[in-house]
């Protein structure tokens, strides 16, 4: 099944994209959510309508969980459900830039067992399975081999790096950023960088695909108690996410916990 369900989410993202991109630099009406929910844009509505429409009819016995659909607590009675963000950086499609993405997975039990994370303005595409290896634009993609996080190339925000989060010592690595915290999961996964973290709770539709995809290029991911991340919880949000090579990740384990 995991085949089955990487090649509906492949299909899916790339109808996906295919909205996105007509409505992308152009006068797109978009809104603030409100709180710390930020913008939502009609593009953002359109794919999620079409996605929960196209991926339910194929899976009628999945539970959804998207960002842009109210919550329905039944999900967590099924255990197979679609985790679903329609635009993973909607600041940066607002703003006319390239680096928004869409973000797809299928979570079976807690795990994630299909993802992809679709990048239509770039037309570059990650995918993954439990049974299957990860893929950019159908080729394997490995993770770094960084053997510490002292020096190492990390995508994170400043405030990720502050010294009260860091009872151990704040790493002096070299910090970079990207809009979509799906694609910087993916940019760890292909080793265009040593590994990415951010120490805020996560929603789980931002990182579900790509903490797959990251995983099984040969990143070690977990959240930022270095425990294992779990899919369709109550709160759909994790506790942060780190992804990184083994000895990276051990370190910012350890540093994090003092």
């Amino acid at each position: 099944m995991p085949a089955r369900d990487l090649a509906l989410l492949t299909e899916a993202a790339r109808e996906a994209g295919r909205i996105a991109m007509r409505h992308w630099r152009r006068d797109v009406k978009h809104w603030d959510k409100g709180g710390e929910h930020g913008p939502v844009s009609e593009a953002d509505l359109a794919v999620n309508e079409m996605l929960k429409a196209r991926l339910l009819a194929a899976r009628p016995d999945y539970g959804w969980l998207s960002e842009e659909t109210p919550d329905d607590p039944a999900r967590l009675s099924r255990d197979t459900v679609f985790i679903i963000d329609p635009i993973d950086g909607t600041r940066a499609f607002i703003a006319g830039e390239e680096s928004f993405s869409h973000s797809l997975a299928v979570a079976h039990q807690g795990r994630v067992t299909a993802g992809v994370v679709f990048l239509p303005a770039m037309d570059r595409i990650y995918v993954a399975s439990e049974s299957s290896p990860a893929l950019r634009d159908g080729l394997p993609i490995s993770a770094s081999r960084a053997d510490r996080l002292e020096g190492a190339d990390v995508l994170t925000t400043k405030a990720n790096l502050l010294p009260e989060k860091w009872p151990g010592g704040v790493p002096d690595l070299k910090r970079h950023f990207r809009a979509s915290l799906a694609w910087r999961l993916c940019l760890a996964a292909e080793g265009r960088f040593d590994g990415m973290l951010t120490l805020r709770d996560a929603w789980e539709w931002d990182i579900a695909a790509g903490s797959l995809i990251a995983a099984k290029a040969g990143a070690v991911v977990s959240d930022r108690r270095g425990e294992t991340l779990h899919f369709n919880t109550p709160g759909a949000m994790a506790e942060g996410v780190l992804a990184l090579p083994p000895a990276a990740h051990a370190e910012a384990v350890r540093r994090l916990r003092g």
